[in-house]
């Protein structure tokens, strides 16, 4: 039931854009493997091989840390409406660090601009390879909307209490890997 891909098609392409959520999954040879959701109208497609999502402020930063030592980096989108469908894209990732003119550019580009209260990073995958699957398994849901939480305790920190909070929290993963968050900076 399973298909690989060597890029994304028209038709994934428009499924990808549909979604609400998508899921992140990385790890290193020795580090837990960590599955993250993610929301917010966050992810573009930048072409056939390339993503990349707008990461906001967080408890961890488990992805960073996992692609700092490793690069490897896989997001799973789930048709929780319509016909059912699971689609993987795999790949190497990076971190595209907030405040640098890469950064600048792909807001520029991809997110009109904008930049939500919390961002932190952008993440981008270089894809090698796109599966789809039956997903007869995964339910159906109605989405109802975005969650105003996140977004509402990133206004409320303001950037110099995110930045505390980032140092606190954000420089290294569980598994005490750095992330990278504040290169100029040791610890």
């Amino acid at each position: 039931m399973a298909k690989q891909f060597a890029s994304i098609e028209p038709a994934q392409r428009d499924f990808i854009e549909r979604q609400h959520v998508f899921f992140v999954a990385s790890a290193t040879a020795d580090s837990r493997v960590n599955v993250s959701p993610k929301g917010l109208d966050a992810l573009r497609v930048l072409g056939p091989n390339g993503v990349v999502y707008l990461d906001h402020t967080g408890s961890g930063s488990e992805t960073a840390a996992h692609l700092k030592a490793d690069g490897r980096l896989t997001i799973m989108f789930c048709a929780f409406e319509g016909a059912p469908m699971i689609l993987r894209l795999y790949g190497r990732g990076h971190v595209v660090p907030r405040g640098s003119e890469a950064y600048a550019e792909l807001l520029a580009a991809e997110f009109g601009g904008r930049e939500p209260a919390g961002a932190r990073q952008m993440v981008m995958l270089d894809i090698d390879l796109v599966q789809t699957s039956c997903g007869y398994a995964v339910p159906h849901f109605d989405y109802v909307e975005e969650r105003p939480g996140l977004t509402r305790w990133a206004e409320s920190k303001g950037e110099a209490g995110l930045d505390a909070y980032r140092r606190e929290k954000n420089m290294l993963s569980i598994d005490g890997l750095p992330t990278g968050l504040f290169e100029d900076e040791t610890l």
